[in-house]
């Protein structure tokens, strides 16, 4: 079933395929990208995630990334513009039997957002504790949601704005 909520332990591989994938995508977006960076439970060793990766990718004109939407359907992603966030430009893209394998956030550089993400990362990076639960959360989630993304984010939510905060008091 295309796009259900599977998670699957880590896979060292992630990070390898990630850097393959953030030169196609940057060579598509050209040279208004700043900077590609790994973010999502898949750049967080250890922690069992669902396999989508996700590249978070800061321009210097968020508002350039529209003319750039050719180029990323070349690559098989799916442009979905803002898709929610005010001041994103939103990528998905799927495998030939319709599951889903990455996502890319594009959002000016150093915004909110970036440092919001970059922080949660690091932030699990540097804490392994926090790490494993978040892991055995997403495990639970993915049992308990019945295959509803929308269920599993919901169950998310609160601690995902924890690590937020935690995140962002250093």
């Amino acid at each position: 079933m295309p796009n259900q909520v599977v998670v699957v332990p880590h896979d060292v591989r992630w990070a390898e395929m990630f850097a393959a994938e953030a030169q196609r995508v940057s060579a598509a977006l050209g040279a208004n990208v700043t900077a590609v960076h790994h973010i999502g439970s898949t750049a967080i060793p250890g922690i069992c995630a669902k396999p989508i990766l996700d590249l978070l990718v800061e321009v210097i004109d968020v508002n350039a990334i529209d003319a750039c939407n050719g180029e990323m359907e070349k690559l098989r992603y799916e442009p979905r513009g803002e898709f929610g966030i005010p001041g994103r430009r939103f990528f998905r893209k799927d495998d030939a039997v319709g599951m889903r394998t990455h996502h890319v956030h594009a959002f000016a550089a150093g915004s909110d957002q970036v440092v919001r993400h970059l922080a949660f990362r690091d932030f699990l990076n540097a804490n392994e504790d926090w790490a494993r639960q978040y892991s055995e959360l997403k495990q639970t989630l993915a049992r308990s949601s019945g295959g509803c993304i929308e269920r599993y984010m919901d169950g998310k939510d609160a601690f995902i704005r924890q690590i937020d905060e935690l995140a962002a008091q250093g």
